[in-house]
């Protein structure tokens, strides 16, 4: 029964792949890809078919079907290396192919001899296995590899292109899946299970109508793909977990064998071991190192993924829980591998100072700025390779170092920071975790990431020197308000001394007088109280401004024309700060005191508009135009005043929209002026308004 079904699952194959040939060859368009993907679908049809004569006749398996089994899986490798692209020689995008090739094709020869010398590995009828190791491990090999291609081809095509490829990956990833199933089950139990063995004609039947859709989606088979430095480094560090995993298996299959009593504790313990021994090389930081270094070298025509480097280049100078200072080290350091650095800039001092450094001792000192090491950098632009320097020092026009540097820890390279054609820095690097050659090529990119972390540095500098400026205006405009406040106390009582002699005897003008200089007593230990807790801001809370009002005209009371006020409801209560709010009310009265003569008035009213306080100034003085009011009226220092400051009516709408308001003004010449300060009414306010 189950020859039966063994003939028919290999018959169907051999036929469904033969079919899928025929196919191919009718419409080979004669590219590369056009020939080695018919040739694949031959092998496998004629291997599926020598099967399927050898169940017919239950027969052991022969040398050639052995043969034939792994020119099968040549061909389906070789197919997905054409796509891969890595038979070609001179495109940079591509790896080399001389290393990749040369382990591919060994693995492969190597498992041919191994057939011959066993002479067939496999006995149907008893189901034993012979020289597994020479047979089995190879045959898990292959489909190691061919699985690591497969996921080569689908992780590197552009994800808009897929579409093309992915049912051709699901299909021969699926014959390497199953034979990487089939030959691990046969490791561990040291035999085939027939069963599995049956099913895998049918397997491989199946997967052909998805190469075909593949096929029919890329008749050229051309999709533009490039392997990234990282998926290979991942691939070959699986790869080599994988390879390394297969020996130690043996090893330990093979202890427990010889080792009698103690057999299976040696096996479990050697194991054991082995795993901990493959993680520990696998977090192994300076393995990791060598290996991208390796791949570099020997897979790629240039050294650098110059995209992938780049984007992780800016992404470590922009993020990171460290400093600016010690980011660009790390961010230079990890383009050759160096696992520490510092970095020296060039301050107003004349020298270039140690700023900080990155998994180095603290060390060196001052470099003068005029020294010929500096001037060597700033003229040539050089990275100094201080080994190379050691070893032939006329290469770099014999310049002499630093007497600090060579007492650096472990000092390899020296980068110039260059910006804008004049030496803004350095950082020297340590030597490296694996060797890296300082060619033209590291050499230039080490230049150009330099640059780029020079200007990152300038711009950080220019920022923090930003900030001193904000922190120093926003002082000096404090300073702008405080004096503008002393002069509105020092006018206010300059115009009550000037009218003292004159209504000395007056009782009433004796009370007004005394009131005035009392608020502006209280004024300024207020400001001084502000002044000597600057740093907390103002703090606004619910206020009556009918009593503000009053203060504040009575403050005004010995000024003439005196100011009349007009409260039309006195239980308005606004959210505001009073010391504040009280300076812009005081200063707008007092604008409108100064722009109108004796005989004028000055009238302040206060009303309830809706859900709005309203304060209207308004005067009969001189006015102001509209060019006036639209240019001028709110920018700072701009005043019409002798003593004016200009920053009165910009301070009161600054303040006014703080709180939620506006202020209006309307006017004309020679008709006078009218402010209008409209404030939102305070919550609690408008609740007792509603409730009303």
């Amino acid at each position: 029964m189950l020859t039966s079904i063994a003939t028919a699952s290999y018959s169907i194959a051999a036929v469904a792949h033969f079919a899928l040939a025929v196919l191919l060859l009718t419409s080979w368009r004669g590219r590369l890809h056009g020939i080695v993907l018919p040739v694949a679908c031959l092998l496998s049809a004629l291997w599926a078919a020598l099967l399927a004569s050898r169940a017919i006749h239950d027969l052991a398996l022969s040398l050639l079907t052995d043969v034939l089994e792994i020119l099968r899986n040549a061909g389906w490798s070789a197919f997905l290396i054409t796509l891969l692209g890595l038979y070609r020689r001179e495109n940079s995008s591509f790896p080399k192919m001389s290393p990749v090739m040369a382990a591919i094709v060994a693995l492969y020869v190597g498992c041919i001899i191994a057939a011959f010398y066993s002479h067939g590995n496999f006995d149907f009828s008893s189901h034993e296995t012979i020289d597994f190791i020479n047979n089995i491990v190879g045959s898990l090999a292959m489909a190691i590899l061919g699985m690591i291609l497969v996921e080569q081809l689908y992780r590197n095509t552009p994800v808009k292109q897929r579409w093309g490829i992915k049912f051709a990956c699901l299909g021969i990833g699926a014959i390497f899946a199953y034979d990487f199933f089939l030959y691990s089950d046969a490791l561990l139990l040291r035999q085939v299970n027939p069963e599995i063995w049956a099913a895998r004609g049918i397997v491989n039947a199946l997967v052909v109508p998805l190469i075909a859709v593949s096929a029919a989606r890329n008749p050229q088979w051309s999709v533009g793909i490039t392997v990234s430095r990282r998926i290979l480094f991942y691939s070959v560090a699986l790869f080599g977990a994988a390879a390394y995993l297969l020996t130690m298996a043996a090893a330990g299959y093979y202890l427990r064998f010889f080792g009698g009593g103690w057999g299976t504790v040696m096996q479990v313990s050697f194991l054991f071991g082995a795993v901990i021994l493959l993680l520990v090389v696998l977090f192994s930081g300076t393995l990791r190192s060598w290996l991208r270094v390796f791949i570099s070298k020997h897979f790629f025509s240039y050294n650098y993924d110059y995209r992938e480097e780049w984007l992780h280049f800016t992404r470590t100078l922009s993020e990171g829980e460290h400093g600016l200072g010690e980011r660009v080290i790390q961010a230079l350091a990890q383009l050759v591998e160096s696992p520490g650095g510092g970095l020296w800039l060039c301050r107003e001092s004349g020298n270039c100072e140690p700023v900080t450094h990155w998994n180095m001792p603290s060390a060196g000192g001052l470099e003068p700025l005029d020294s010929p090491f500096c001037l060597f950098l700033g003229n040539r632009e050089w990275v100094i390779d201080l080994q190379e320097y050691a070893a032939n020092p006329e290469k770099y026009s014999g310049v002499p170092l630093p007497q600090w540097l060579p007492h650096i820890y472990r000092a390899w390279l020296v980068v110039p920071l260059i910006q804008h054609r004049k030496l803004f820095g350095f950082v020297v690097l340590a030597e490296p975790r694996s060797r890296v050659k300082l060619n033209w090529e590291v050499s230039d990119l080490l230049k150009v990431a330099g640059n780029q972390a020079a200007s990152y540095l300038a711009q950080h500098e220019a920022a923090n020197a930003l900030m001193v400026a904000r922190q120093f205006e926003s002082f000096n405009r404090m300073s702008t308000f405080v004096v503008h406040d002393l002069k509105n106390l020092v006018s206010q009582l300059s115009l009550l001394l000037s009218n003292a002699e004159k209504h000395k005897t007056n009782p009433e003008f004796q009370r007004d007088m005394v009131e005035t200089v009392y608020l502006s007593v209280q004024k300024m230990k207020r400001l001084l109280e502000k002044l000597s807790s600057s740093d907390s801001p103002d703090k606004a809370v619910p206020l009556v401004i009918a009593r503000l009002l009053q203060e504040a005209v009575k403050s005004k009371s010995v000024a003439e024309p005196k100011p009349l006020l007009d409260i039309q409801d006195s239980s308005i209560t606004v959210c505001a700060n009073s010391s504040r709010l009280e300076r812009v009310l005081g200063h707008l009265i007092q604008n409108a005191i100064e722009a109108t003569s004796r005989n004028g008035q000055v009238q302040v009213r206060l009303k309830r508009e809706q859900e709005f306080a309203i304060v209207e100034i308004k005067d009969t003085g001189h006015g102001m135009s509209e060019e006036f009011i639209r240019e001028k009226l709110f920018k700072p220092f701009e005043s019409t005043k002798s003593a004016g400051m200009g920053i009165g009516v910009f301070e009161s709408r600054e303040y006014v929209s703080e709180l939620g308001g506006k202020l209006e003004v309307s006017s004309s010449e020679s008709n006078g002026t009218v402010f209008r300060i409209v404030l939102p009414l305070h919550q609690a306010d408008q609740v007792f308004k509603a409730v009303t």
